[in-house]
């Protein structure tokens, strides 16, 4: 432990921590416009500079280490001198248009400008050209905005491992962008809009649909239903000043039925039939190896989150067949809006809009892929943002806070615990075993209170093993087999799968991969700014509601079965296969 003083108080904190986190500690807020939590200080906007006695200069806070006896002054003179001065400096070349500007009352630079108390420009003359890039389904960049911090071009190469977004050129002349000054569209951008989740001011943000959303919606000849992702009830609050993972599910279904949706669903209901088909995939690939010794795609790796799918399409193509077939919960849940539904309620499916609610920016892009239209309609019309129903509600003059708690429609409203934790890393996995291992043993998943502790959490790579025990009949060629499984979030951390499987191809069963950190509670789509302690109060709100559920497994939730009896016939079947799965290719 190292003992210190910032601003007066004495603190003791562990060796090797920054100034930056010492501080935080004790309550006290150093503004910066470049660092993100657990990725290598870059010390690169210098808004984070304190004072130490005996320094020589100022010191990035991000990137100083504390030291036995150090003295610290975070709000000296001096230090707010500097930090105006660098915001000035900031501000003389950023083309803002605050007063159009997407982030205009959720602007980090803005925000730090009031606190400093800049009430007028300091310095002008020349900026930036501008330039615009609307060519992928997901995001838009405005170069005129950016500020450099180069926050987007860590989210991109260290946390994603993608390598979309680089810093060109030198000096004045610096644009953050892929190379060449191409679009994001033209190099392997998974458009998974984390670099939207950290940029502090809105030189990329996500595409919106909220204008064509409110058309469908004034249209008395459309059908409008809406389905919302798990991963939102438990972080929309934060919209509207709640504390991060405060569950608002209730009133969230009543503000969309004030915002005129003609059917309010659940994504949770197609998670459930997700778990179903993928758990049924899952146990035929294993009988496959196992008993008829075919040359199957093992380990079968889930296939609900969009980014991660761009991502192996893009860089892993040789593991295209071990991808699950089922479509995510969001496109399953179309498919069946616009067939069964719509058969239900006399509805023609040419009149029906079908809007999803997502933590997730790239569920925009998956929306419309050209596989997602299997009934002979697009599975899902329009695709808005946590961030962007905030907007939506917001703009109706609709008090949140206030509103009584509403139920969901059915029967595509009805879901299983299990369904509510797709929402956090290592859910899939959990949700999938519980119902697979009971399939195949007739008991539940042996762990306590259904949990599957190996997997969750917020490590980057976690393996866990579970050895079948006694099992029916149908299964017993499992009995006695160790399945051997692992759960991703991050891309860079579905990297190094990659790389153990190069060293042992056997080493896995069944693989869970999400695009984002934390999973969808972390979504490039959800309210900012992110970090470890956000995602941990948004992961346990998602727990709490799958505890409090009466049923918490995919298969026993009633509607499930009845989609099955009355339309679907059977999990795999020729309808499910029709409606429920897909394909990819390399890109």
């Amino acid at each position: 432990m190292t003992d210190l003083s910032i601003n007066g108080i004495e603190i003791s904190v562990e060796n090797g921590t920054t100034i930056l986190d010492a501080a935080a500690k004790i309550g006290v807020e150093i503004p910066t416009l470049c660092h993100i939590q657990g990725q290598s200080p870059l010390g690169a906007c210098r808004i984070c500079v304190v004072e130490v006695e005996g320094a020589r200069t100022l010191m990035p806070s991000c990137a100083t280490p504390v030291t036995k006896g150090m003295v610290v002054s975070t709000n000296s003179k001096k230090v707010r001198d500097a930090r105006s001065l660098v915001i000035e400096l900031l501000l003389s070349e950023h083309e803002g248009n605050c007063q159009y500007c997407e982030r205009s009352s959720d602007c980090e630079l803005e925000d730090i400008s009031s606190k400093l108390g800049i009430t007028k420009p300091l310095y002008s003359g020349e900026k930036p050209e501008s330039s615009f890039d609307y060519t992928t389904k997901a995001l838009i960049r405005d170069t005129g905005k950016c500020i450099k911090c180069r926050r987007c071009v860590t989210a991109c190469n260290e946390i994603q491992a993608v390598g979309a977004l680089f810093p060109q050129n030198r000096g004045y002349e610096t644009v953050i962008g892929p190379a060449f000054t191409y679009n994001l569209a033209d190099v392997q951008c998974v458009q998974c809009g984390q670099c939207a989740a950290v940029c502090p001011v809105g030189a990329i943000i996500e595409r919106s649909s909220i204008d064509e959303i409110w058309e469908a919606l004034d249209n008395p000849d459309k059908h409008v239903v809406v389905q919302t992702a798990p991963a939102i009830r438990a972080a929309l609050g934060e919209c509207f000043d709640y504390e991060p993972g405060t569950l608002v599910t209730g009133k969230m279904i009543t503000a969309l039925r004030s915002l005129g949706f003609d059917a309010v669903f659940d994504t949770n209901f197609a998670a459930d039939l997700t778990i179903i088909e993928e758990g049924t995939e899952l146990l035929t690939r294993l009988k496959k190896a196992l008993v008829d010794k075919e040359d199957v795609a093992l380990p079968m790796f889930t296939s609900c989150s969009p980014g991660w799918i761009n991502y192996a399409e893009y860089f892993q193509p040789d593991y295209l067949d071990n991808l699950s077939s089922c479509k995510s919960p969001q496109q399953m849940f179309g498919a069946v809006a616009k067939t069964y539904y719509a058969e239900k309620q006399g509805i023609d499916p040419a009149d029906m809009v079908v809007v999803s609610v997502m933590p997730c920016t790239a569920k925009k892009y998956e929306a419309a892929r050209d596989e997602m239209a299997d009934s002979g309609y697009t599975d899902v019309d329009y695709v808005i943002t946590t961030r962007e129903l905030g907007k939506m509600i917001k703009s109706t003059g609709i008090n949140f806070r206030n509103l009584p708690d509403g139920v969901m429609d059915n029967p595509l409203g009805q879901s299983s615990g299990a369904a509510d934790i797709f929402a956090n890393t290592g859910g899939v996995m959990e949700a999938a075993l519980r119902t697979v291992y009971e399939l195949v043993t007739g008991s539940e998943l042996p762990f306590e209170n259904l949990h599957l502790t190996p997997v969750a959490g917020l490590e980057g790579l976690k393996e866990a093993s579970l050895t079948i025990g006694k099992s029916v009949p149908d299964w017993s060629f499992l009995e006695g087999v160790e399945v051997k499984v692992a759960v991703a979030h991050g891309l860079s951390n579905a990297a190094e799968v990659f790389r153990r499987l190069e060293e042992d191809p056997g080493r896995y069963h069944f693989v869970e991969v999400m695009t984002c950190p934390g999973g969808c509670i972390g979504g490039g789509g959800q309210p900012r700014f992110t970090d470890d302690s956000v995602r941990l109060k948004r992961i346990n709100a998602i727990y709490a509601e799958d505890e409090g559920k009466p049923i918490r497994k995919s298969h026993m939730n009633p509607m499930i079965t009845q989609i099955y009896d009355d339309f679907l016939k059977e999990p795999l079947g020729e309808k499910s296969h029709h409606l429920l799965h897909t394909h990819y290719a390399k890109k």
